[in-house]
């Protein structure tokens, strides 16, 4: 069994394609820096991305989509 589960990360985010953005820039700054290691504090994974994935299950990490402004008045 996979932590954390599909439907679990669906729940936080509004698609797919959001989950895969933000975890994945989450998974770079946990790698690439050292000082800012996962916000979880016991995480079960030992892989960034896991990590990051964790982070958002627990709401440590979430994200909002921004509308556009209307160019055209």
């Amino acid at each position: 069994m996979l932590y954390p589960s599909i439907d679990s990360l669906m729940e936080k985010l509004d698609s797919k394609y959001t989950l895969v953005t933000v975890s994945s820039r989450r998974a770079r700054e946990i790698s690439e820096d050292a000082r800012r290691g996962p916000l979880v504090k016991k995480p079960q994974s030992y892989k960034a991305v896991g990590m990051a994935l964790e982070e958002i299950v627990e709401d440590h990490l979430t994200f909002e989509r921004l509308q556009p402004e209307d160019t055209f008045e």
